[in-house]
């Protein structure tokens, strides 16, 4: 299915069509721009696995043409160079978990509860989505300076939204006090763990693997200062 902003692309590219003699010349030229996004789509999802499997560095365009069925040049026509393509897969998954994260921020329920479903929300993208959040979250390197400082950006903004639930929590005492960024490195840091060993075909699904985390994470903030003091 293709997404509202290739649809849009296809309606705007219709409209601009006057000049065309029947509508089959413009059926045409909509089934060409159909044809565009499906490749660009494909060329992105070995990529992906390419990556995936044998690491950026080791990936070569050539690679990428021939699992998409096209020619190297083909490659090129949609994607400048193969670090453009490292960074399309970074900055879509990027925005597909902001999205998930700004929903629950919308939710009216008390900070525990938004708290849970952000964990629970996090580390299920990360076991549905492995390869692209394995990809994010280790070849960071392969982008060029500026690309790189873009997806920082992004992370940050993510980390941000977590540091504002567990200050939340701590302001309305449900957390003892303590260093909110360091905190929620922590537990970013732990939930991304999970794309590096999570096997499909294991004991667990993923929602029960979420459960587990969010379990462990909220015992952890709220029961810090005891441990400590034990």
């Amino acid at each position: 299915m293709m997404s509202l902003r290739v649809i849009y692309k296809c309606i705007r590219k219709l409209r601009s069509l006057t000049h065309c003699q029947n509508f089959i010349s413009a059926l045409r030229c909509y089934e060409n721009i159909y044809e565009m996004s499906e490749t660009k789509q494909r060329i992105k999802s070995v990529a992906i696995d390419l990556f995936y499997k044998k690491g950026y560095f080791a990936s070569s365009v050539s690679e990428i043409a021939k699992g998409s069925g096209i020619q190297k040049a083909g490659i090129y026509y949609h994607y400048s160079s193969k670090e453009e393509l490292l960074y399309d897969i970074m900055k879509a998954t990027m925005d597909d978990l902001m999205i998930r994260l700004s929903k629950i921020i919308e939710d009216t329920g008390d900070v525990e509860s938004r708290i849970r479903s952000a964990v629970h929300k996090h580390v299920e993208f990360h076991l549905k989505r492995q390869r692209e959040t394995f990809i994010a979250n280790s070849e960071l390197r392969g982008l060029s300076p500026e690309h790189y400082q873009g997806i920082v950006r992004q992370r940050d903004k993510y980390e941000y939204i977590f540091q504002s639930l567990i200050r939340c929590g701590m302001d309305k005492g449900i957390f003892p006090k303590g260093d909110v960024k360091i905190l929620s490195y922590a537990i970013l840091t732990l939930c991304n763990a999970g794309a590096f060993w999570f096997n499909a075909s294991g004991r667990l699904s993923v929602n029960e693997i979420a459960y587990i985390y969010e379990d462990f994470v909220l015992n952890g903030l709220k029961h810090r200062k005891l441990m400590r003091e034990t």
